[in-house]
């Protein structure tokens, strides 16, 4: 499309129209809890007559969709809420993510669906409905960036905005067989990304791309986070593999796709290393109640502490997370920092990190969900604690690899992965 693009064979216009035509073709019709057409197509004229005359940028009159976290001059911020939606008056200007994509070409869509608050990794919301796949209706997307990876999976935008604190990238992505990238911990602050943008949890809040193909990172990468990413030309690296003890509820699909990817990068060159996990049962209970305390302080205000304006059992994290004392939560911050270094240390002898997105690879609709998050949450939430960059590898049937590099070796994990799968289109 990019291609085209600039060849001037299509315009953003057209793009555009061949996209919103797409637009909430799941079950629920709620890919998109924002859309309005007629300025999508106003903003795709717009592209066209700013760089007429100019070099056009990475994301020239690409159509992208917001997760509807990121304020957006002339929309409502819902933060997948009935409340935010009946709370939030109308912005008055671009949140800084979406100045940055429009500033860079960028066709903005609409913005998208989330699990509420961002609060959840299955995509189940009360007050917009649930988000299901457009290619299969029995199946939830994954959370929260759902409706970001709908938006992908039904081709109303060719890449989607999303935030991963816990795997909010990762799991969707996986479970609609998709590429994702998360970005290192600061990146985003680094580049002032966040004014405008709803937190769940700052210490681990990133932003990052839903896509298809992870040959696109790199330039989807530049044109977020300005991120210069030079060709790999090599495969002389070492990966660490996650020992099989870890992978104990994995279904069939996903240790199949993990037994794929290792033979992939085996193939390729690399030399593959196992690493103990068993420390990392333990994430979940540092990363839980600090998420659970920085997202109740965020939303004290506006609900005046009465967090049952939200559906449980996010009001229950909620107000768990407001009853921590300061001390419980700097006793859970010396853990956390503790387990950064444990997991810096990893990457002292190995340039890269595997091990799969989630143990299950389809989440279906309707069915009881209340313990799917922690069974997920085991997989992603060591990464997030390290503050690593992390690329979903998809495969078939919604199983997903997470490939992750040192925090700030993003520019070379997005390198590596583009090479992979330019290697092996057709397995990946």
């Amino acid at each position: 499309m990019r291609a085209a693009l600039l060849a001037g064979e299509i315009t953003p216009r057209q793009a555009a129209e061949k996209s919103l035509a797409r637009a909430n073709q799941n079950a629920g019709h709620n890919v998109y809890l924002s859309l309005d057409a007629e300025w999508t197509l106003r903003e795709a004229d717009r592209v066209q007559q700013e760089f007429a005359n100019r070099q056009k940028p990475p994301l020239f009159g690409l159509p992208v969709s917001l997760k509807d976290c990121f304020d957006l001059k002339g929309f409502r911020t819902t933060a997948g809420t009935r409340f935010y939606a009946d709370k939030n008056e109308i912005a008055w200007e671009d949140s800084a993510v979406a100045k940055r994509l429009r500033a860079q070409g960028a066709v903005i869509t609409g913005k998208t669906n989330l699990h509420p608050l961002a609060y959840g990794i299955t995509g189940e919301n009360r007050d917009f409905g649930d988000c299901l796949q457009p290619a299969n209706p029995n199946l939830l997307t994954g959370g929260s960036t759902s409706g970001g990876a709908a938006s992908v999976q039904e081709g109303s935008a060719v890449a989607a905005i999303g935030t991963d604190t816990g795997g909010s990238i990762r799991v969707p992505a996986a479970l609609c067989g998709l590429a994702g990238y998360r970005a290192s911990i600061g990146l985003a602050w680094d580049r002032n990304l966040w004014s405008g943008g709803v937190h769940l949890a700052q210490s681990f809040d990133t932003l990052g791309w839903i896509f298809r193909d992870l040959r696109d990172a790199p330039l989807l990468a530049e044109g977020l986070f300005g991120l210069s990413v030079p060709p790999e030309t090599g495969f002389q690296v070492c990966i660490g593999v996650i020992a099989p003890e870890f992978l104990r509820d994995c279904d069939q699909n996903v240790l199949a796709a993990f037994t794929t990817v290792q033979k992939l990068l085996a193939q390729s060159g690399a030399k593959l290393d196992s690493f103990a996990a068993a420390s990392w049962e333990e994430a979940l209970s540092i990363y839980a109640p600090i998420q659970a305390s920085e997202a109740a302080a965020i939303h004290a205000t506006a609900t005046g502490g009465d967090y049952s304006q939200f559906p449980p059992p996010i009001d229950e994290r909620l107000a768990w997370g407001a009853s921590l004392s300061t001390e419980e939560i700097a006793k859970q911050r010396a853990r956390h920092a503790a387990f950064r270094d444990q997991v810096d240390a990893l990457f002292a002898t190995r340039d890269f990190l595997i091990l799969p997105c989630s143990p299950m690879s389809k989440l279906e609709a309707g069915k009881d969900h209340s313990q799917t998050r922690i069974k997920i949450l085991r997989y992603t939430t060591p990464l997030s604690l390290a503050g690593t960059p992390v690329v979903t590898i998809p495969f078939p049937g919604g199983a997903g690899i997470q490939l992750a590099a040192a925090r700030g070796d993003d520019a070379r994990l997005l390198a590596y992965a583009a090479n992979l799968v330019a290697n092996f289109p057709q397995q990946i």
